[in-house]
């Protein structure tokens, strides 16, 4: 499913524009950003959570160049945990 689908089943399921879909969907999604930005974390009972993890930098050495020590940079790394019931419905 990608997104114009996703809105597509939110607008029929809820009897709503298309365009009313569009947009609940897209503030979902930017509320859920804009929450991870800010360094909390989005926990929808029964779906999920989701979270910001930080991933250390990491130095390593080129054996397929010239053998130089390249840095890669530390960055967030957004994570998702299913919660039990999506996990329950899944099985």
């Amino acid at each position: 499913m990608n997104k114009a689908q996703l809105i597509q089943v939110v607008a029929d399921k809820t009897n709503i524009s298309k365009k009313d879909a569009e947009a609940a969907v897209n503030a979902t999604f930017e509320a859920i950003i804009e929450a991870l930005k800010a360094g909390d974390k989005v926990q929808l009972i029964g779906f999920g959570a989701f979270d910001v993890k930080d991933v250390a930098e990491k130095k390593y050495t080129d054996r397929f160049g010239s053998g130089a020590t390249v840095v890669k940079p530390a960055y967030k790394k957004p994570t998702f945990a299913p919660g039990k019931a999506m996990k329950d419905a899944l099985n």
